[in-house]
């Protein structure tokens, strides 16, 4: 946890009456389908200044929603397809410490500085793997982005572990040089 957030964490108690886990378990009571809902009530409800109220709602937002829970609800009725994913995460993973991998609701984003990659199950027999590569020439196998617009350059479609192959990981390679 970066410090300015760990002071906020540890001010709580004395600046909103109650700690992190006491304003989790008050959240935890109640149905909120957005972010701005949660805060709205924290605000209203409860005296809780607008900060205060975002990061708590923020905070207990991340424990809801582990990662892994994102990745196996991506995979759900498509686990077939994780043998490609963790491959490509061993991958992405190799490249060096400065890679993020980041879950998210749909894919799971792989991170430099900036995205260079995305691995989405597109269906219940393919990955979409998104690379960023300005300027690389298009190929039967390297494709346009298509549906991920302008988030990446690049589409390869994967179907099997064996895909993975030396060409693929010379293009995420690429991918990451580029993003740094």
């Amino acid at each position: 946890m970066e410090k300015a957030l760990q002071t906020m964490v540890d001010n709580m108690p004395e600046k909103t009456g109650k700690s992190l886990e006491e304003w989790k378990k008050i959240l935890q009571s109640q149905a909120f389908e957005k972010h701005g809902q949660a805060v709205k009530f924290l605000k209203e409800e409860h005296g809780v200044t607008h900060g205060f109220a975002n990061t708590i709602v923020t905070l207990s937002k991340a424990e809801n929603n582990e990662p892994e829970d994102l990745v196996a609800d991506q995979y759900s009725g498509k686990e077939s397809l994780l043998p490609i994913y963790e491959r490509l995460l061993t991958v992405v993973k190799a490249l060096g410490p400065d890679v993020t991998i980041t879950p998210k609701k749909s894919a799971v984003s792989i991170i430099r500085k900036r995205q260079f990659a995305l691995i989405k199950p597109a269906t219940k027999t393919r990955i979409d793997l998104g690379l960023k590569l300005p300027g690389k020439e298009l190929t039967a196998r390297l494709q346009n982005s298509g549906p991920f617009g302008t988030m990446c350059t690049h589409r390869v479609q994967l179907f099997e572990v064996s895909e993975v192959d030396h060409e693929l990981i010379k293009w995420v390679t690429e991918a990451y040089e580029m993003a740094g």
